[in-house]
């Protein structure tokens, strides 16, 4: 089933230093028949730290220089353009805007990164709350976007925060949220968007890919049909990874048949 990888980065996102060339010639090693490239874009990102990180993509390079590498290697494999655009109620009209503005993506995943200005990465994250209460915060907070943004194909990694919770994955407990879950897939699956199944939390010491089975499954019993598979990779070694093994279980386990990839921003339904 290694059809495509919707999810890796590369040194146009600041968290890599992987080349295009590098990602392109891993994913023809991988005998991939498509890949796509989706770097950060997080508007107005708050940086911590004088040393921290500035996820804000110069989308005109990045642009350029994707249409350079899909024109070097079309002979080989198709190379999608993509964006894991920053979902935040601060910036909704900003991310609306931005989305209007650069209509050449095959892809727009869209991630919660910050709730409401603050960074799950950080423990300061969680002073003065239970994790409980960060994670139900979290997730509200995509319940908010996903009602008042459409410009994205899919939501990212569901329960991202789950990884940083300072008692690890044992923090999650898909009961104390499954109202949630159950009126964000409401408002999305009319809507034709999707969810990913990002696997970034494998090889970061999670036992489970983002999002948690009883969601995945919570997705399929409501109606839900649009997933994609990303390893949410900032390094080639990284790309596919448990796709062959942990996703595709999973995927057929749930009844799935097919995986989907997308194209100028319109799913394709792919054969596991």
């Amino acid at each position: 089933m290694k059809i495509c990888d919707s999810h890796i980065h590369s040194y146009f996102s600041s968290d890599s230093d992987a080349t295009l060339e590098s990602i392109i010639e891993k994913a023809i090693e991988l005998g991939l028949n498509k890949v796509c490239v989706t770097d950060h874009h997080d508007i107005d990102f708050y940086i911590y730290q004088p040393e921290g990180l500035d996820f804000q993509l110069d989308t005109s390079t990045y642009i350029a220089a994707m249409k350079n590498i899909r024109t070097k290697y079309e002979d080989k494999i198709d190379v999608r353009m993509g964006v894991e655009l920053g979902l935040m109620d601060l910036v909704a009209d900003k991310a609306k805007q931005y989305a209007d503005t650069y209509p050449d993506f095959d892809f727009i995943i869209g991630s919660s990164h910050l709730v409401h200005g603050l960074d799950p990465y950080y423990p300061s994250y969680y002073e003065g709350r239970t994790e409980k209460e960060g994670l139900r915060d979290y997730f509200e907070s995509i319940l908010q976007n996903v009602t008042t943004i459409d410009n994205y194909n899919i939501y990212g990694h569901l329960d991202y925060a789950v990884r940083y919770c300072p008692s690890g994955e044992k923090a999650f407990c898909f009961n104390d949220h499954k109202d949630i879950f159950e009126a964000i897939f409401k408002t999305i699956i009319p809507k034709g968007k999707g969810i990913e199944i990002n696997t970034g939390s494998l090889y970061k010491g999670m036992t489970y890919a983002h999002p948690h089975v009883d969601i995945l499954k919570l997705y399929k019993e409501m109606g839900g049909e649009i997933i994609t598979v990303g390893s949410d990779a900032h390094h080639p070694k990284y790309m596919c990874y448990g796709f062959e093994t942990y996703v595709r279980d999973m995927l057929t386990s749930l009844g799935y048949k097919y995986y989907c990839t997308f194209k100028n921003q319109k799913p394709e339904f792919n054969k596991l």
